[in-house]
């Protein structure tokens, strides 16, 4: 994919893959925030600030990296500095559906942003998780290709554990057979 795209900063570092002046994020730029164990997602405003959800249950600085996030069944929309939220991590400016999705205008984008700041959401790690949020300003639409890897891999599970139960059982019936 291009630099327009995908652009990969590491705040513990502060080093980029690209030159700094023209690789700043852009209002309404998505932000993708690279956590231990997931991926998490922002929406730029500007001035150093985004907008992402975080547990209801936890202050803001809390939040930064908490794995709690992704089994919160709540969460709340936060305006915070990108530096807080990245903290060590690293992070890198990803518009990866702007190919087949139309972004909206940026002040819409922003608008729509800010009348969600403080207010309380349903959060879902499958249906409704933070980046369906952020895609959903951008776009007018939820999308999530993490969400759908994961609904991916579990349809995966469950068939062949249902594959697995068939063939069990297949073989338990074979061995119980009188002749």
């Amino acid at each position: 994919m291009d630099s327009q795209h995908r652009r990969t900063v590491n705040m513990a570092s502060s080093e980029a893959d690209h030159s700094p002046s023209n690789e700043e994020p852009q209002p309404g730029d998505l932000i993708e925030i690279f956590r231990p164990a997931y991926q998490h997602w922002a929406l730029y405003l500007g001035d150093g600030y985004i907008i992402n959800l975080t547990p209801v249950d936890e202050g803001p600085a809390a939040a930064v990296s908490s794995v709690k996030s992704v089994f919160s069944r709540k969460a709340v929309v936060r305006m915070q500095l990108l530096k807080e939220v990245v903290g060590g991590d690293s992070y890198r400016i990803n518009n990866k559906y702007d190919d087949d999705h139309t972004p909206l205008p940026v002040s819409e984008i922003i608008q729509r942003a800010q009348l969600l700041i403080g207010q309380e959401v349903s959060y879902d790690l499958l249906g409704s998780n933070c980046e369906h949020f952020v895609t959903l300003l951008r776009y007018g639409e939820g999308v999530s290709e993490q969400a759908s890897r994961a609904i991916g891999a579990i349809s995966l599970m469950t068939a062949a554990a249902s594959a697995f139960s068939v063939l069990g059982l297949i073989n338990t019936r074979s061995r119980n057979r009188p002749f």
